[in-house]
């Protein structure tokens, strides 16, 4: 007697499991779509925005150094502190500036005395050269005489020595004749003199008063050329000692203070910064094949993860560095070898906050960003303007 064994069917060939060519393509359509919705989505949001989390918070920090050397007498902030443009932030001790100030006040108002002098200079040569002038007149009146005496002795004598060799005359008389003469002679010769003396006693008065002209020529009491100079350096020495009171240049925060009280300090050395919190932008690193049509002036949606995804900065588009970071890297790539592998690069793109956003919701430098640019707003704008050299950033840049 044989055993009839009863076949029980199996779950997936009942009817209820069992797929129908209806059922078949009512999953196919669901599936196409969800490709659809997918291909879609991506339309209206992948190729409309581009987005990165490899962005910061930064700012242009303010790097306060002293102009002038000096010691330390105070130090009126510390760090993390707030201060506002102009709050005094370190003052170094005056005495010295003081003491240059008082020293260059002096030489100003010796400069001024001396210039004076050659003013006074001036007139009191004048009235020498007025003098000279009247000695060599009186020295040629003086050598003329000189000469009129000399030749009256000159035809005195001759008549003399004619007459002489026939006795008319006597021989002392004709010493004497002889004697005028040789006196005459004499004279005009002191006379010569005297008037040559009297001629270089003028040159040499005029050439003081020309010499003296050049110091004050064209130029008066208050623009000479050595009160001027006496004047800067006295403005120097004013400048110097309103150095030694150091301000904040920005609005911000106080941080990487080096300075203390009592440090001798050197012009140029930094001794703190100010981090101008107010004025944040963020640099976004987008990978290169982002940025084809990200263009400057486009808006930009910024997330903190300091404050989370409920908080939102509205941004711009302000600009594009001029290389990638490998380029300005310390120790930048050498691609130009054997072995390469091409790396997707990444460049910064400087993104400008709004002022009101920053001002309800602070940021610090460095803090984590999450940046989304919308590249189809004003993409006509664009488009119509990038002829005219409109800013923008494509791949034949």
């Amino acid at each position: 007697m044989s055993a009839t064994s009863t076949s029980t069917p199996h779950p997936a060939d009942t009817p209820e499991t069992t797929p129908t060519p209806q059922r078949r393509n009512w999953l196919l359509l669901a599936l196409g779509g969800l490709v659809l919705t997918a291909a879609a989505n991506w339309a209206l949001y992948g190729s409309r925005y581009v987005s990165t989390d490899n962005a910061y918070a930064a700012t242009e920090i303010a790097q306060v150094t002293p102009s002038v050397d000096g010691t330390v007498a105070e130090v009126k902030v510390t760090d993390t502190q707030a201060v506002h443009q102009g709050d005094v932030l370190v003052v170094i001790d005056p005495t010295d500036a003081r003491l240059a100030l008082a020293q260059a006040e002096a030489e100003l108002g010796r400069a001024l005395r001396r210039v004076r002098g050659y003013v006074a200079t001036d007139s009191g040569l004048n009235a020498q050269i007025a003098a000279r002038e009247a000695d060599e007149a009186r020295a040629t009146a003086q050598l003329r005489s000189a000469e009129a005496d000399f030749e009256r002795a000159r035809i005195d004598l001759e008549r003399r020595e004619a007459l002489a060799s026939s006795g008319a005359v006597s021989g002392d008389e004709l010493t004497r004749a002889r004697n005028a003469y040789t006196t005459a002679e004499a004279a005009l010769s002191a006379a010569r003199a005297s008037a040559a003396q009297a001629r270089a006693n003028r040159s040499a008065a005029l050439g003081s008063r020309d010499a003296n002209a050049v110091l004050i020529a064209n130029t008066s009491e208050a623009d000479n050329p050595e009160v001027a100079l006496a004047r800067a350096r006295r403005d120097q020495a004013a400048v110097d000692l309103e150095r030694t009171v150091i301000r904040a240049p920005v609005d911000g925060v106080v941080a990487k203070r080096q300075v203390q009280v009592g440090q001798r300090i050197k012009a140029g050395n930094p001794l703190l910064s100010v981090v101008p919190v107010g004025q944040m932008h963020v640099d976004a690193n987008f990978k290169e094949v982002q940025l084809e049509n990200v263009r400057v002036g486009q808006p930009v949606d910024v997330h903190a993860d300091l404050y989370g995804s409920g908080i939102t900065y509205r941004g711009t588009v302000e600009g594009f560095s001029g290389g990638s970071g490998a380029a300005f890297a310390a120790i930048p790539a050498q691609n130009a070898t054997g072995n390469w592998i091409k790396v997707v690069q990444r460049l910064p793109v400087r993104i400008r906050l709004n002022p009101e956003d920053l001002q309800a919701h602070p940021l610090k430098v460095g803090l984590s960003m999450n940046v989304r640019i919308d590249t189809r707003s004003g993409d006509a704008d664009n488009h119509s303007s990038s002829g005219s050299g409109a800013p923008r950033l494509s791949q034949a840049d």
